[in-house]
């Protein structure tokens, strides 16, 4: 393999990992006994996921190298 693929191969094997692994802790979040929340903070939490995974899905596409801002609750 060429050096940019395994570049790229490392470097997406751990990124990837380490998503997968945060998603399981938001996971973790639903336990009511340790956390109160409403139907629309979880409604914010996965529009905030998917819209994060769909602009990374089109970079890979279009190349557009913009970035969102942080993720909040609050908003």
């Amino acid at each position: 393999m060429s050096e940019k693929r395994n570049k790229f191969v490392k470097l997406a094997e751990a990124r990837v990992n380490r998503a997968i692994q945060d998603i399981r802790l938001i996971g973790n979040l639903s336990n009511r006994s340790a956390y109160d929340y409403d139907d629309e903070d979880v409604k914010k939490i996965f529009r905030a996921l998917q819209k994060a995974t769909d602009t990374a899905r089109q970079k890979f596409g279009s190349g557009d190298g913009s970035r969102d801002s942080e993720f909040s609750l609050s908003d």
